[in-house]
């Protein structure tokens, strides 16, 4: 069966730190050390203590890490997903608001 997917009205924002766009955060070293991905275009963001985290965005699967570049889309309904900027308009067309 093929399908095509229902139209949604989605914010596709550039993440940037500081604008309150991540679920959370992951110890750096802890994403090192228990993930099984490509570590190294990931944002690290250094607190006073010295500590690096990365930000991530949480879904049903589990956590997506923000990249350099990333785009957080944030659908009507409030799901969250991150897209790389060289898919993101790939997949999503600018509209009139």
């Amino acid at each position: 069966m093929k399908c095509k997917r229902i139209g949604l009205i989605s914010d596709v924002v550039e993440y940037e730190e500081g604008k309150g766009l991540e679920d959370g955060y992951e110890l750096f070293s802890d994403v090192v050390t228990k993930g099984w991905f490509i570590t190294d275009n990931l944002i690290k963001v250094t607190r006073e203590n010295g500590q690096i985290f990365t930000p991530y965005i949480s879904h049903r699967r589990g956590r997506t890490f923000i990249c350099n570049g990333d785009y957080v889309i944030i659908d009507e309904d409030g799901t969250k997903h991150v897209v790389g900027k060289d898919k993101v308009f790939n997949r999503y067309k600018k509209i009139e608001e």
